[in-house]
């Protein structure tokens, strides 16, 4: 009887494996099923909030190509403060170029890395500015994002709107307490200080670059 058992044990080993393997197989194909089935969906719902993303710092009538399809992959900027590649879109209205649209991060903000999505105009000027990413305290800092603003009207990221290099002068980019043009709350000034300096200095990259931006060939 012992005997018996001893060989059937390596067989009910053997049977076991390849019950296992194959629920295994099942169960990845159940995986790649679904994941093939709720592709399209996921890949559209990512388009729409990119698409809603940009709309918010670049107003739709301010170009008349396909944003999305029009951008190049920039490599680690450390003017921008970004130390990984990143995508910067391309507008372009009846063939001219019309702005960038392009990322930047803060590096000093009260609690870390603050980031940033900013259009900045053909003509140097900035057509919106939005915080996309940020650890600054709640109730303090975090005014510098328009949903959690106080001042739903006028939102403070709203004053960079307009501004360029050539009607605002360096020292015109610090907060007033530093001198300078930018409005804070007086609760909370490194957190302005340190976005209007990231803005600052996206602008200057964005004139300097400007052209080589622009001939450059679209992201595969």
């Amino acid at each position: 009887m012992s005997e018996a058992r001893a060989f059937s044990a390596p067989g009910m080993a053997l049977r076991t494996a390849a019950i296992l393997f194959l629920f295994v197989i099942i169960f990845t194909a159940l995986l790649s099923g679904a994941y093939q089935w709720t592709k399209p969906s996921i890949e559209a719902s990512a388009l729409e909030e990119k698409t809603k993303l940009l709309g918010d710092v670049l107003p739709v009538d301010a170009y008349d190509n396909d944003l999305i399809r029009d951008a190049v992959t920039l490599p680690p900027t450390p003017e921008l403060g970004l130390k990984e590649a990143s995508t910067l879109y391309r507008a372009r209205k009846a063939g001219t170029p019309a702005a960038l649209v392009f990322e930047a991060v803060a590096p000093d903000g009260y609690a870390g890395r603050i980031r940033l999505l900013i259009a900045v105009r053909a003509d140097g000027s900035l057509a919106g500015v939005r915080v996309t990413q940020h650890k600054e305290t709640p109730g303090l800092g975090d005014y510098i994002e328009p949903k959690k603003d106080r001042n739903k009207e006028h939102p403070w990221i709203g004053q960079f709107v307009g501004r360029s290099l050539a009607n605002t002068p360096d020292k015109g980019w610090r907060v007033r307490k530093d001198g300078g043009e930018i409005d804070y709350h007086a609760s909370a000034t490194v957190t302005p200080r340190a976005v209007a300096k990231a803005v600052h200095k996206a602008v200057r990259w964005a004139d300097r670059e400007n052209a080589r931006l622009f001939a450059m060939e679209n992201a595969k």
